[in-house]
């Protein structure tokens, strides 16, 4: 198989003179890209860097990232892209627990550890470094070293390296072109951030086929459509909310988008209303839901052509398994469940991580006879199309009964007045928990008549005991997903029980 530097490489050799990249008013040929991650490889060598290095990064998405997600890998060394929303200490301890000894920074981390032994800037640091350097060929590294290491959000304790492999991102971009069509017309709009698997994970799949990136900095949806309308994007990948924004923005300001053929997107459920409204803003693109996790490489799932699916009831499954990847629906003790019922999934494949960086105990506790365990709960129907109904650590548990987060959230979406919603468990003190629903409304709306709807559509112990109306928009990661576990962390407070969800 081959290795993260292989795209590139065949991208230069087919179409150096083509458009790799633009970013703002820059915009570099697939030449003159390999060029600069050539240059980049010698700047670390010269640094004394060597194979297996650590090399971070934490900025907004711009070419010299993607040079870097590139080149630090061709160089045989460890990309260790940083999460821009962490605090401090948390970036802190991500540098220290992967020994990064050199950090391109696009914005300013205070009291580095000591294993960081330079910092560049990423803008004219990282160009001053280049012009300094001499290129150095590519290195052919092994498909089993790691390439990067990619640390989850530490919502459950001290966030984990994910140890991703050359094998597991080749994999992962082979899987892609499986599923979606890339070509040398391909223009993707890098619109989720580079340090997700939602903005990286088309990355490899668009260079191997010599396409176009365009670079969107900072997610903006009026930004986003300008960027496709004016470069001719034909596709990208957007997290739900995201997407819900882009879709109102088009209804509200519509742009003439000829070229956009496919809009992906991933990283949290998404409301069949919000798949339904983005198909009136954009009736000419293909609707495509993705599902994975950073452990997969992320893509495990794929459901193609949601905007004719809309009235089918797998309109609510994240899709079948993509060509190359076995998933499985297991009990507690591993054992398979029925067809339609709810398990936990498993995943198996090329793209399935190596590990957690130094962590043995807790790699062990989700890697299982090549099998990763996601902590996903959902059930299968009988063309394996899978329906994901929630986190485990998410589920409520109330009466006795399983309630799931998502369904409850697919059911409010429906009001025309919901414009964000999310739904969790709270204490109480006959139940153990209660259903608790925090929704931000596009219009007027009380909490009664929310509830009225709810119950009309769901069981009565399914319907939220109480509906909490926000004015700001819900907490999000930089990606773009809800996080749960602040809306929810008030509500348990100082309780034993309490837990702290995705």
């Amino acid at each position: 198989m081959a290795n993260m530097i292989s795209p590139l490489r065949r991208a230069e050799r087919i179409a150096g003179d083509g458009d790799a990249v633009t970013c703002g008013g820059v915009r570099l040929t697939y030449a003159q890209t390999a060029e600069r991650c050539r240059r980049l490889g010698g700047a670390l060598g010269k640094l004394g860097l060597g194979a297996g290095d650590r090399v971070a990064v934490i900025g907004p998405n711009c070419h010299r990232y993607l040079e870097l997600y590139q080149g630090v890998p061709g160089a045989g060394m460890v990309i260790v892209p940083l999460n821009a929303r962490h605090a401090p200490a948390e970036l802190r301890y991500a540098l220290k627990d992967a020994g990064a000894r050199v950090l391109f920074a696009g914005l300013e981390i205070a009291d580095l550890p000591d294993c960081v032994e330079h910092v560049f800037d990423l803008a004219g640091g990282y160009e001053a470094l280049l012009a300094a350097s001499p290129a150095r060929a590519f290195v052919e590294c092994d498909e089993d070293a790691v390439a990067g290491l990619f640390y989850t959000g530490g919502t459950t304790g001290q966030a984990k390296g994910v140890m991703l492999t050359h094998r597991n991102l080749v994999a992962n971009a082979i899987h892609f072109q499986w599923v979606w069509p890339f070509d040398a017309s391909t223009r993707w709009l890098v619109a989720a951030p580079l340090f997700h698997a939602a903005g990286s994970l088309a990355v490899l799949a668009t260079v191997w086929q010599a396409g176009h990136q365009v670079l969107l900095g900072t997610f903006d949806a009026a930004t986003a459509l300008d960027l496709i309308a004016a470069h001719g994007v034909t596709h990208t990948l957007l997290v739900p909310s995201m997407l819900a924004a882009l879709t109102d923005e088009q209804m509200a300001r519509p742009r003439e988008l000829p070229t956009l053929r496919g809009i992906s997107h991933g990283g949290s459920p998404i409301a069949t209303e919000t798949l339904r409204r983005a198909h009136q803003a954009f009736p000419d693109a293909e609707l495509l839901h993705l599902y994975g996790t950073t452990e997969t490489a992320p893509i495990v799932t794929g459901l193609r052509h949601e905007e004719s699916l809309l009235d089918d009831p797998c309109i609510r499954s994240c899709g079948q398994p993509v060509p190359g990847v076995d998933v499985e629906l297991c009990d507690l003790d591993g054992g398979p469940v029925a067809l339609g019922e709810v398990g936990e999934l498993r995943v198996r494949g090329a793209n399935v991580m190596l590990g957690y960086w130094n962590k043995p105990t807790q790699t062990a506790e989700v890697l299982h006879d090549g099998w990763y365990r996601t902590g996903d709960l959902g059930y299968a129907d009988g063309r394996d199309h899978v329906y994901l109904v929630d986190r485990a650590k998410d589920m409520i548990v109330t009466g006795g009964e399983n309630v799931y987060g998502t369904e409850v959230e697919e059911v409010l979406y429906a009001h025309g007045a919901v414009l964000e919603a999310a739904v969790f468990g709270v204490p109480d003190e006959r139940w153990g928990e209660a259903v608790y629903a925090v929704v931000v409304p596009r219009s007027d709306v009380d909490p009664d008549t929310l509830i009225a709807h709810c119950r009309s559509r769901i069981a009565g112990y399914k319907v939220p005991k109480h509906v909490e109306l926000r004015a700001e928009p819900l907490p999000k990661s930089a990606a773009g997903k809800v996080l749960k576990r602040e809306l929810r962390a008030p509500h348990w407070a100082g309780r034993t029980e309490a837990i702290a969800g995705a």
